[in-house]
């Protein structure tokens, strides 16, 4: 593997090693092939529906307060005071750099793409295939201008296919102004990347903070849960969160999956971590990408939350075209 990073050249940090970066003080995220392999061979990977019914939702064009429109997987529309923003957009039917083969999606997305309203930034939090869908991305672009607001490196790799596209790529710990009153800070989450076999960690991942009109929403993109220090330090940074949108699916097997996804229980604790008022569960029942069974991200969400003794309103598992709002 190349000891050169082809999407960033930086100094040295307490999160990069000058040619790749990694989570400081938390399990390891890397698996070999042999790891691979023996997933492959022990999994019992439960049968999924071809395909899931869905009802799309058509959004209004500008909302006050919050409201979080689910698109589906980790793809949502937050509309918060006034503003447009997107989530990790992906339309199209597969999660694959390829048309033909790849995990295909069973939700058709809760947004037709035609019926958004005016995007004014995406928040793309790394460079997995279902979370950067390049073909999506270029469309959204051309038809809306947002901006895109990434971890460092992913900017490299969207310019390469969409030239014109306005990126601002920021490290953990960096601010972006998206409008007047309106920024998004980038936030750790522990995870990886990785586009190719050669790439592995050389662009960096993470989750956001998004601040308008005196509301806070935070949106993870993937992360597992580790000691759990980045959402405490989250909490103690920007104090309590209005709504938070953390993955609750693709977690089997635990012993692969635990440093990179959370179960639905971890899930239940960085919400606690956060104290966050309200909480949307994503990343689930939209692409087949582990073991678990469709519905058990949802089902074991509900039980951990009757088991807390919390609110079920209080943390939802969001379905495609599924709205979650605090007016």
């Amino acid at each position: 593997m190349s000891k050169r990073n082809p999407y960033y050249q930086g100094p040295p940090s307490d999160h990069f090693d000058g040619v790749r970066f990694f989570n400081p003080g938390e399990p390891a995220t890397d698996r070999s092939l042999m790891d691979v392999l023996r997933w492959r061979r022990t999994s019992r990977r439960a049968h999924w529906p071809a395909r899931v019914p869905v009802t799309p939702t058509i959004p209004d064009k500008r909302v006050d307060g919050i409201r979080v429109t689910m698109v589906g997987h980790a793809t949502l529309l937050i509309q918060q005071s006034g503003l447009n923003i997107l989530t990790d957009p992906v339309w199209s039917d597969r999660a694959s750099p390829l048309s033909f083969a790849g995990p295909k999606r069973v939700t058709a997305p809760g947004i037709d793409l035609d019926s958004l309203p005016p995007i004014d930034a995406i928040l793309l939090s790394h460079n997995h295939y279902d979370h950067l869908d390049m073909a999506t991305l270029a469309t959204l672009c051309r038809k809306h201008d947002p901006l895109v607001v990434t971890p460092l490196g992913n900017d490299t790799i969207i310019r390469r296919h969409i030239p014109g596209a306005r990126i601002s790529a920021g490290d953990w710990g960096d601010e972006c102004t998206i409008l007047s009153g309106a920024s998004v800070h980038i936030v750790p989450a522990l995870h990886w990347s990785s586009r190719t076999m050669r790439d592995r960690r050389m662009a960096l991942w993470g989750g956001f903070v998004i601040h308008a009109g005196g509301s806070q929403v935070y949106f993870a993109g993937d992360t597992g849960y580790g000691t759990g220090k980045i959402f405490r330090d989250i909490r103690g940074r920007f104090g309590p969160i209005d709504c938070a949108l953390i993955p609750i699916g693709a977690y089997e097997p635990r012993w692969f999956m635990s440093a990179q996804h959370v179960d639905p229980d971890e899930a239940i604790q960085i919400m606690r971590d956060l104290d966050a008022a309200q909480a949307g569960g994503i990343h689930w029942g939209t692409f087949a990408l582990t073991d678990e069974p469709w519905a058990e991200p949802a089902e074991r969400l509900s039980a951990g939350l009757r088991r807390e003794g919390i609110d079920p309103h209080r943390f939802r598992p969001l379905k495609p075209g599924d709205v979650l709002a605090t007016e």
